[in-house]
C-alpha cells in the first residue's frame, strides 16, 4: 500500500529510498545514491518541499521519479548493468519483468519505483556526484531523466528549472543528513 501523498522528505527516504536500497546489492547503496535519488523525486514529483504526484500532470511518466515506459523502464530492463538486477527487483516485489508490467505497478509501487530509478542512475557511466556537488548532481539529473521542460524550455525556464533543482538538491542534502534545510 502506497503511502498517502504527500510525503515528506525524511518519510521517503526511510519509509521507500531505503527499502528500495535494501533490495538491491550493498555496492549500489550511499549517501550519494540517497541524496540524488530524493533530489530527483523532489524534482520530478515534488511540491512544497514534499512529494506529492505519482502520475505526470500531463505526461506518460509514473511513480515518485516520473519514470516513462520506454525510456526509463526499459532501459533499466535493458541494460546490460541492470537487466539481471532490475528481474530480481521485480520478483522482490511481484512483478513480471516486462516494462508494461513495471509501467503499471510504478503509480502504486513506491519501493519498485525508487528501485528502477537508483538502476536508472546506475546505468549511467558517470559515477555519482559527491552529496554536496550540486553542479554534479544537476548534470546527473539531466543526463539521466532528460527532462522535456529543460530541453524544449526558453533560457529562462532553464535557469528556472536548475534552480529549482538546486532547492530540492539541498533540501535532500539536509533531509539525508538529518539537519534543517538552509
Amino acid at each position: 500500500m502506497p503511502l498517502p501523498l504527500p510525503i515528506s522528505p525524511a518519510a521517503a527516504l526511510a519509509q521507500i529510498i531505503d527499502p528500495a536500497l535494501a533490495l538491491l546489492p550493498y555496492a549500489l547503496t550511499s549517501e550519494r545514491a540517497e541524496v540524488m535519488m530524493l533530489a530527483i523525486a523532489l524534482q520530478e514529483a515534488g511540491k512544497d518541499g514534499q512529494l506529492a504526484y505519482r502520475l505526470q500532470v500531463g505526461g506518460p511518466a509514473r511513480g515518485l521519479w516520473q519514470n516513462e515506459r520506454g525510456g526509463g523502464v526499459a532501459g533499466v530492463l535493458g541494460h546490460s548493468a541492470t537487466a539481471a538486477l532490475a528481474k530480481r527487483l521485480c520478483a522482490e516485489r511481484g512483478i513480471p519483468a516486462l516494462a508494461s508490467s513495471v509501467y503499471d505497478a510504478l503509480g502504486h509501487d513506491d519501493v519498485l519505483a525508487a528501485g528502477f530509478a537508483r538502476l536508472l542512475l546506475y546505468a549511467d557511466a558517470a559515477a555519482l556526484p559527491a552529496p554536496e556537488d550540486v553542479d554534479g548532481a544537476w548534470r546527473c539529473y539531466l543526463r539521466n531523466w532528460r527532462p522535456g521542460a529543460y530541453t524544449r524550455g526558453t533560457p529562462d525556464e532553464r535557469k528556472a528549472l536548475e534552480t529549482k533543482f538546486r532547492r530540492q538538491h539541498a533540501i535532500a542534502l539536509a533531509t539525508v543528513r538529518e539537519e534543517p534545510a538552509a
